[in-house]
């Protein structure tokens, strides 16, 4: 499926849940749903590599014809989101992708990285 596929309104979802999730957790989330150049996750790596600011983002691939969901962050971002929060927001995707849902999946995968990556509130900082 790649983006021409989605109708307006599930563009519209996928979006506002990018944008959702970069006011809650400050940083850049990009979303790429199509056929991957190779290997996935080298393919992930390089459209990652060549976002405008990779060290503070988040991608999401995901290629439903080789079944394959690859999630690259940068490293400022792995500094709040680990890899095991990672798998988590991933096991949650791939149970939506499962029954069908893409749309849905990628939504509450995106909030769920988000709200990991979130920074804690600092309340003293001497």
């Amino acid at each position: 499926m790649r983006a021409g596929e989605f109708s307006a309104a599930e563009r519209f979802s996928i979006e506002e849940a990018i944008r959702s999730a970069e006011q809650v957790s400050r940083y850049e989330f990009s979303v790429f749903v199509g056929r991957a150049e190779g290997e996935p996750h080298e393919f992930a790596s390089r459209l990652h590599a060549a976002l405008v600011a990779p060290e503070r983002s988040v991608l999401v691939l995901v290629d439903p014809a080789a079944r394959a969901l690859e999630i690259v962050t940068g490293s400022v971002v792995r500094r709040h989101l680990t890899d095991q929060e990672v798998e988590l927001s991933a096991v949650q995707m791939q149970s939506s992708f499962a029954v069908g849902d893409l749309v849905g999946g990628l939504r509450r995968g995106l909030q769920m990285l988000a709200d990991h990556a979130r920074a804690p509130q600092t309340l003293h900082t001497d």
